[in-house]
């Protein structure tokens, strides 16, 4: 396989023009932390860690630009260095696709729409990123958004690039809005619900004056009963008059208990990590409105399917080596939509990583990948796509 390392942006554009002009297909790639997502391809590699490096940040105006092959870890690093976070908590894939931790770049985890726990309060990738520099599939290099966290001049492009898996331009830099991270965290959990009633529990919390910051349900395992957790953050006073009242307002549900902060980290990083479906050979990420959780649940659990849940119940990942219709089909009955991040070789080069879009929204999206890229430089077959005219 050719792999290609350019470190300047005249490089690149010379690399995808040449692409372009001879037919090739360009696979844009980190530290590879997500390669094992999707069907295998031919196509030539091209390493973006050669963007490396930290272009500017200004902790008092919450901004960080950054060049897209960055290892994630260091962005992270420098960040808390400053009290301060990427409040999506975009996280490294590696344990979950049997990868070496530390490879995640942060070009990759905003191309693939990276966001942990905290996701339905703090937002997404795309609510963070303000701007980035780029080449598109024409090699024609350009800017998107800026640099400041009120820009209202133009297309909003930076939404569009987030969670676009690499198929619409080459980004060569990032711009960030940061947060100052919280100077109290607390978690308080349930031991021993049900999934209907873990999600209950999760909903009235979310929605009630404790301003709970993330919940999730991790079923009993590896000995341990199911905890249902609820983390609250902020200032001291603020966090323990929540953490006292919180008790009352889940109290229908069961009793909730504060965790020492080492046991609370480990839950919350076994939940990042999906570490109770660890054993599942085929794992599913699925996201639908929070009620449809336990009901999907009872749809595949008695065939055999191991879940969890996270963002109050909207997000289940899923180990079922059964049928993949039977959850694709399960998810859009609860409204929402499955995608394959993990799964034996057969069924990962026979089954779309993404879930079929409607016909009407499938053309629309392969509209805006050919106004980007006309030549189909990016189209590696890696998500099993009808073909499309250029």
């Amino acid at each position: 396989m050719v792999a290609h390392k350019p470190s300047s942006v005249d490089q690149l554009v010379e690399l995808i023009a040449t692409a372009s002009a001879e037919g090739t297909k360009l696979e844009l790639r980190g530290g590879g932390s997500k390669a094992p997502i999707g069907a295998d391809r031919e196509a030539q590699i091209v390493d973006m860690r050669g963007f490396s490096g930290v272009v500017d940040y200004d902790p008092p105006e919450l901004v960080l630009t950054v060049r897209a092959g960055t290892p994630l870890a260091d962005v992270q690093k420098l960040v808390e260095s400053q009290d301060q976070m990427l409040a999506f908590e975009p996280f490294d894939h590696g344990p979950l696709l049997g990868k070496p931790t530390g490879q995640a770049t942060i070009g990759g985890v905003v191309a693939a729409g990276v966001a942990g726990s905290g996701r339905l309060t703090a937002g997404s990738a795309r609510d963070h990123l303000l701007g980035f520099t780029a080449v598109s599939g024409r090699a024609e290099r350009f800017v998107g958004g800026g640099k400041v966290v009120k820009n209202v001049t133009g297309y909003d492009l930076p939404k569009l690039v987030a969670a676009s898996w690499g198929r619409l331009i080459a980004v060569t830099e990032l711009t960030l809005k940061v947060l100052p991270r919280p100077r109290v965290t607390s978690t308080m959990a349930i031991e021993g619900l049900g999934h209907h009633q873990a999600q209950a529990a999760m909903a009235v919390a979310m929605g009630s004056a404790a301003e709970v910051g993330a919940t999730a349900h991790l079923p009993a395992f590896d000995g341990r009963p199911a905890l249902t957790l609820f983390r609250i953050q902020g200032f001291s006073p603020s966090v323990a008059a929540r953490c006292a009242a919180l008790p009352g307002i889940v109290g229908a549900h069961g009793r909730a208990m504060a965790l020492p902060e080492d046991e609370a980290a480990a839950h919350w990083i076994a939940v990042r990590d999906v570490a109770p479906l660890a054993s599942a050979a085929t794992l599913w990420r699925i996201n639908l409105p929070p009620t449809g959780g336990p009901r999907l649940v009872d749809r595949l659990a008695p065939l055999g399917a191991c879940w969890l849940f996270d963002w109050a119940g909207g997000l289940v990942w899923l180990g079922f080596d059964g049928a993949p219709a039977l959850v694709r089909l399960a998810a859009e009955t609860e409204g929402g939509h499955a995608m394959l991040m993990r799964s034996p070789d057969g069924i990962r080069n026979s089954v779309p990583m993404q879930h079929p879009r409607a016909p009407g929204v499938a053309a629309l999206e392969a509209r805006v990948r050919r106004a980007f890229d006309p030549a189909g430089v990016f189209e590696t077959g890696r998500f099993l796509d009808m073909p499309d005219a250029h």
